[in-house]
């Protein structure tokens, strides 16, 4: 009797172990199924839906000829064409600009939209699956990251950048903060600079170019010069940059009308000009650069001469006020006319060699109070300065982010 109780306890454990372990694997399994797929969406649309085909705009390639390798006939890409051109103009591919098509899964393959990827952030839709033909512009998410950089410069900033692993595009913004107090032509060997800063993402992975400069400092022939980002005008949200005591970096006139060059020849009453074999006066401050390179105006003001007379070649000439006027000569070619009011920076030239020139450079010369003068040697003016009411906060604002920039070691 007890050896059949000892089986039937064993059949029944058995079968309980049995039933437990289909219970546990029909669990497991329905959990499983149950996990949700994650729907790859992408520019607003399920990608499950469509062929997807990935490329990028060949030399030369047009859009009627994308399309038409995607089955959608002339017709149809002439009334797409003029349907979306004021969102996009389909003769402004730009070769090498990567696209998506989606088609239809048939057999047809029939193209459905056209992504044009503008650029890393901006894309364009077009949209001619069903009878209303859209088009819309759209931005991939970005995310922003606060980073550190820093650098010791032994031949040029760029360079310096670039050694610390740092965006070298750093390296222009860096020069339009400081183009009003340091003379980026003339960085020396062992200046420094430490810098924080915002780099943009696509997906988290993807770098996207630079955001703003947060914080800079620039230690130049041994002087400090700090950059701080404040708005300071409530009204018109404009982004400036002031010093550790609230001073304005902006002065009223840029240093030079090039971002990035050398001085060929400087201001000089008593130089030989070649091409005359004779001493004559030079009035103006040379900038050598490549053909072609933009020609900034220094200040804000109002164009008085643009055209060609001899010597000067192409030239253009601004009146700032009544004090200061720049004249800018051997422009390959004028971007502005008289009348024209110019903004500090803004591009109203090329570099070129019109004119009694040996080499491609764009002649800066500089006015003050109607008597040409070493633009180099003048104390300029300092831009509106911060209102006092303001200071207080402006201050206490950048203390955390000054300790945060000092704290930066320029040890490797």
């Amino acid at each position: 009797m007890s050896f059949l109780r000892f089986i039937v306890f064993l059949f029944l454990s058995i079968s309980l172990l049995v039933s437990c372990g289909d219970e546990a694997d029909t669990s497991a399994s329905k959990t499983k199924e149950e996990t949700p797929k994650k729907t790859p969406i992408k520019f607003g649309y399920n990608l499950d839906n469509y062929k997807v085909t990935y490329d990028t705009v060949a030399h030369g390639e047009s859009f009627g000829e994308i399309l038409d390798r995607h089955h959608i006939w002339y017709p149809k890409i002439l009334e797409i064409s003029k349907k979306v051109k004021n969102i996009f103009d389909v003769r402004r591919l730009r070769a090498g600009k990567p696209y998506v098509v989606l088609s239809k899964k048939d057999s047809t393959e029939k193209a459905q939209v056209f992504i044009y990827q503008n650029d890393l952030i901006n894309y364009t839709v077009v949209d001619f699956k069903d009878s209303i033909i859209k088009a819309q512009r759209g931005k991939k998410k970005v995310t922003t990251v606060i980073k550190k950089g820093k650098g010791i410069i032994t031949s040029s900033l760029s360079e310096a950048l670039d050694k610390q692993g740092v965006n070298p595009v750093l390296a222009n913004d860096l020069s339009e903060i400081y183009a009003w107090t340091i003379d980026f032509f003339r960085l020396q060997k062992n200046d420094k600079f430490k810098v924080i800063y915002e780099q943009k993402f696509i997906d988290d992975t993807i770098p996207a170019g630079i955001g703003s400069i947060k914080a800079a400092y620039f230690e130049h022939v041994g002087k400090p010069f700090y950059a701080f980002n404040y708005v300071a005008d409530t009204v018109l949200q404009l982004e400036e940059y002031y010093d550790e005591e609230a001073h304005h970096l902006r002065r009223a006139f840029l240093k030079a009308p090039l971002k990035f060059s050398r001085i060929s020849s400087r201001y000089n009453l008593k130089r030989k000009i070649a091409h005359y074999g004779r001493v004559k006066a030079h009035k103006g401050t040379d900038f050598a650069a490549p053909v072609g390179s933009p020609i900034m105006s220094t200040a804000n003001g109002r164009v008085i001469e643009s055209r060609y007379k001899g010597a000067n070649g192409n030239y253009v000439k601004i009146r700032h006020n009544s004090t200061y006027s720049t004249q800018y000569l051997h422009m390959k070619k004028r971007k502005v006319k008289v009348g024209d009011y110019v903004k500090q920076g803004q591009v109203i030239g090329t570099v070129g060699m019109t004119g009694s020139t040996s080499g491609p450079h764009v002649c800066y010369r500089f006015w003050k109070n109607g008597v040409q003068v070493d633009p180099l040697k003048q104390k300029l003016p300092a831009a509106e300065p911060m209102k006092k009411s303001i200071i207080p906060h402006y201050l206490e604002h950048i203390q955390s982010i000054k300790e945060e920039l000092d704290a930066i070691g320029f040890e490797n």
